[in-house]
């Protein structure tokens, strides 16, 4: 059991990687069998058949120390002595606790007393009105609601959060289910990542297991359902969280399953997730690279195995669509992704050319494998009029749809503008779509059919002119660079035909030539896309070998590489996940699934990312309205784009709150002065909104939520117009945090601001110092000098002056509860008692500067009380611990007091060695010796307990060096 504890690896993620193998799987151990020597056996950790065999406690601020340090998690949760769980609760009442202070919190355990989590499954962060849970390597964006209990209803948001998570997740046989079936690791060569299953993937998984129970029993229809879950929301792991699930059902006798997509592209990155997640899968899955090798692998299996494939290994080049079965097991499952394509159907059709009949996917895989089960899963929604689909896999399993998505914020909302206006073209020039247009790109590479489909090559053509391609380059251009001067990302221009890729391209690059590089490691833009030897020479740059392909995609990705904007006519269209990407500007024909798989590449989750943008060169807001009839008409609740005049609406509601907080308040200067001009005036743009009722409090979240709205909108004409005032808003927000100290922002949170105070009109250097805005030299804090107290007794900005002393006197605090406990105690309850007289307006601002001078001044003057007592540092604080105020102590006299506290302080030495505080049995002897001390001096019996505690949490607290109100 130390061995598991302890876990093996390198990093805590590593450690608690193994420990999960451990707690999945088992534990080998080795053990003497008598005469039969050593024998190995499997140890279970956990009764997975039987929950109630399991030992559950749940331990309230159970203490933990090590390296130096000694926390109290809220809650930790322990299944047979494993601390599975750790939840971090927050007082609902407090301004300044919650869910996100609870995070940060839990980084702070993990951090500083790792062990707790070496075994950790998940955590929960609550302030007791809203709840998430997340993976111990989750950020807090990918924290999540748990919004049903089990499964059949979902609750709405900030209903009775807390309580719903803990129902839904910690009854015994889900947590266990969770625990086994629902957990990964991701390793991406970088960073190891564990992930947790979302409420909605759970239940999905854990319902289409049951489906495919029901379905390949013997008298079972085979058609187990498909699952709709919106694209973004974890399509491919909940395939992966069911594939895990199913492989262990005894039922399933081992079963095979069979992945299948529809393009090279698609079951390559489909793999990819199921590889990442092969200790779920309990094997490695396996990929065939033709028909043969499909025919192999099936043939030849008995039982078990995860194989990719796509839908065409199916077709039989030498005997037609005609070919015997490759196994008649009836435990195999078919998953295919993407279940609504025009392949999946029955219904054949003439191939002109061979004179053979071609059917879809069903009848092939049908025919292949007769006795198989069909799930699908799919990101958008099956047609009314798909009878084909309904045919193959049976009605839905599961719904997740945009609406729910975005209130879990496991998806941000996906905005639209068309720029159709931005292009200086006659009636003639402008490309007409065609409605019935086939889509030009959906499942394979088309160039020969280009050259026979005289519609798609004359759209082409008006679509890839000259003077068009111009106008877009040099609209692009600007408008991205607007974008990325409101929020950081990137963005994907997806073009109609690789030489319009290639031209497009070629205008950005000589508008904006330092984007450009040759070498694939470097460059701001790049052109993806395939070819051959064959095509023109100015293409050659652009066609890459896979693995270059690949590497292209690693930078994309990466939100600190400096490649910013891509160019593509279908690859990465589905199946592929940059979080980072925010903006997406089409200028291709597309329709239905296809339309609404490329839109969806923007609407991953990602730091201070509000949402994602469809910039529209080409007019497909009828087809956008059709795709949404098509998908309310299955029941889809939510908007797949809203328009962004609403993201604009927004805006100007969000502005107009921001600008009555500066009611009569002139800060034109801040867009026409100079920098000096400009720092100045946040002096009294704080001292403006500090002088309001909650002024601070109401301020922080309008500008957050104005700078949101403002990073959606840019760069549409009225952000331009409110820019400055954005700025002005920023600035002030940002002194007023660091004044106050009131919000607990990100990193991200901070660069989203500072990206926003930079623009074009704005001097980069509003990041000031508080002390500098006020017009004083910066502190010495620790000593609170009477030069500093008088400077800022004559500031002309009272409520500024009020928080720059609450601020600095809660500094000064928390050192010196780490060498005076009792000390720091008093003037902390004087100090919260004239913040409340001031909050309360029960006292003029004049009155608490002149009462938080004094606080300050008698904190001075305390610091030299030892030195009037002939005490040191230590003594004097054991001094205080003895209640010396309190008259039946103080009858004692000083000098006996200070006998004792001197005796106590020598004790301690004596009796302390280097981690004394991490064991129990020092501390212990420890206190039993103060305790001696103080009866052997008489001191009084009622009073001696609360200063034996005192005495000893003020010698941990010097040893430890730690906070005791963290």
């Amino acid at each position: 059991m130390r061995v598991v504890r302890r876990g093996e690896g390198v990093g805590l993620a590593e450690r608690n990687r193994q420990f999960h193998r451990w707690l999945t799987d088992g534990v080998e151990v080795q053990a003497r069998a008598g005469a039969d020597g050593v024998k190995s056996y499997r140890l279970d950790l956990l009764d997975y058949a039987d929950p109630a065999r399991n030992d559950w406690l749940a331990v309230q601020q159970f203490t933990v120390t090590e390296g130096g340090h000694t926390r109290r998690p809220d809650i930790v949760v322990f299944v047979n002595g494993l601390p599975l769980a750790v939840i971090e609760l927050k007082n609902p009442a407090g301004e300044q606790t919650d869910a996100w202070a609870a995070f940060n919190q839990l980084q702070t355990y993990k951090a500083q007393i790792p062990s707790l989590f070496v075994t950790n499954e998940l955590l929960i962060a609550s302030d007791g009105l809203s709840a998430r849970v997340g993976s111990l390597t989750a950020p807090y964006e990918r924290f999540a609601p748990w919004r049903t209990i089990d499964g059949s209803d979902v609750e709405p948001l900030r209903h009775a959060e807390l309580e719903v998570l803990l129902r839904g997740v910690f009854e015994p046989s889900r947590f266990l289910d969770l625990v086994r079936h629902f957990i990964v690791f991701e390793d991406d060569g970088a960073t190891l990542s564990k992930k947790l299953a979302g409420y909605h993937q759970f239940h999905a998984a854990r319902l289409a297991v049951a489906r495919t129970l029901a379905a390949t029993r013997a008298d079972g229809d085979r058609k187990v359902g498909v699952v709709w879950h919106t694209q973004g929301a974890g399509k491919s792991l909940t395939m992966a969280f069911y594939a895990g699930k199913v492989i262990r059902e005894p039922a399933m006798a081992n079963p095979t399953i069979v992945v299948i997509t529809d393009r090279n592209d698609l079951d390559d990155q489909l793999f990819g997730t199921f590889a990442r997640c092969a200790d779920l899968l309990r094997q490695p899955p396996l990929q065939a690279a033709h028909r043969a090798d499909l025919r192999r692998l099936l043939r030849d299996r008995p039982a078990g195995g995860v194989i990719f494939t796509t839908l065409r290994k199916f077709l039989d080049d030498d005997a037609g669509d005609a070919a015997e079965p490759l196994s008649t097991r009836r435990n195999i499952v078919v998953c295919a992704d993407e279940a609504h394509r025009s392949q999946y159907g029955f219904r054949g059709r003439l191939d002109e050319a061979s004179g053979q009949l071609r059917y879809g996917l069903a009848k092939l895989m049908h025919d292949a494998l007769p006795n198989a089960s069909f799930i699908g899963f799919t990101g958008t929604p099956i047609e009314l009029q798909d009878a084909n689909t309904r045919q193959v896999f049976g009605e839905y399993i599961d719904v997740y749809d945009i609406q729910r998505a975005v209130e879990d914020k496991a998806t941000v909302p996906i905005y639209y503008e068309s720029r159709l206006a931005m292009l200086a073209l006659d009636e003639d020039e402008r490309p007409k779509i065609d409605p019935a247009f086939e889509e030009a790109t959906e499942g394979e590479e088309l160039e020969h059919k280009e050259q026979l489909k005289t519609k798609w090559a004359a759209l082409e053509a008006l679509v890839g002119a000259e003077k068009r391609v111009r106008q877009i380059a040099e609209d692009l251009a600007a408008h991205f660079e607007a974008r990325l001067s409101g929020l950081e990302g990137k963005a994907m221009v997806v073009c109609m035909s690789r030489r319009i890729c290639v031209a497009l391209h070629d205008a950005i690059v000589a508008l904006r030539p330092a984007w450009f590089s040759e070498d694939d490691g470097q460059g701001a833009i790049k052109v993806v896309m395939t070819g051959s030897a064959t095509d023109p020479v100015d293409w050659q740059q652009h066609i890459r070998t896979k693995e270059r392909r690949e590497a292209l995609a690693r930078r994309f990705k990466d939100p600190n590489d400096r490649l910013r904007l891509v160019l593509v006519r279908d690859m990465w269209l589905t199946g592929f996940d940059a979080p980072c990407l925010h903006t997406m500007y089409v200028d291709k024909p597309m329709q239905g699934h296809g339309l609404m798989q490329a839109i969806a590449r923007v609407n991953r989750v990602f730091r201070d990312k509000p949402g994602g943008l469809i910039v529209d060169y080409l007019g497909l807001a009828d087809n956008l309205r059709r795709a949404m009839r098509d998908y309310t008409d299955e029941g889809g609740q939510g908007q797949t784009t809203l328009d962004i005049e609403q993201a604009v609406e927004v805006m100007l509601g969000k502005y107009e709150v921001c600008r009555d907080l500066f009611h009569g308040f002139d800060y034109a200067t801040f867009a026409t002065g100079t920098p000096a001009e400009r720092i100045s005036l946040l002096p009294r743009a704080q001292e403006h909104v500090l002088a309001q009722d909650q002024g601070a409090e109401r301020l922080v979240p309008a500008v957050s939520e104005l700078s949101k709205a403002f990073a959606l909108a840019v760069p549409h004409a009225a952000a331009i117009a409110i820019r400055e005032e954005v700025a002005f808003f920023q600035a002030v927000k940002a002194a007023v945090v660091k004044t106050t100290g009131r919000s607990r922002q990100t990193q991200a949170q901070i660069e989203h601001a500072v990206r926003q105070i930079v623009s074009q009109a704005i001097v980069s250097d509003g990041v000031i110092d508080v002390f500098a805005a006020a017009g004083l030299d910066k502190p010495n804090v620790g000593i609170l000098s009477d030069e500093f107290l008088a400077e800022v007794r004559g500031m002309p900005h009272k409520n500024l002056a009020v928080e720059l002393l609450r601020r600095l006197l809660n500094d000064e605090l928390t050192a010196r509860r780490r060498v005076n406990l009792v000390q720091a105690r008093s003037f902390t309850e004087l100090l919260d008692e004239s913040l409340r007289k001031y909050r309360n307006r029960a006292i003029e601002t004049a009155a608490v500067i002149e009462e938080l001078i004094g606080l300050a001044g008698a904190m001075r003057e305390a610091a030299g009380r030892g030195a009037e007592l002939g005490l040191n540092e230590a003594e004097l604080a054991f001094y205080d611990a003895l209640e010396v105020n309190d008259s039946a102590v103080a009858v004692m006299g000083d000098d006996v007091l200070r006998a004792i506290a001197v005796e106590l302080a020598e004790v301690v030495r004596r009796n302390t060695t280097i981690d004394w505080h991490l064991r129990d049995q020092a501390r212990a002897k420890l206190r039993t010796m103060v305790r001696r001390v103080l009866k052997q001096r008489k001191y009084p019996p009622d009073k001696s307990e609360r200063a034996v505690a005192t005495v000893v949490e003020q010698a941990e607290l010097m040893a430890a060096g730690i906070d005791p109100e963290e």
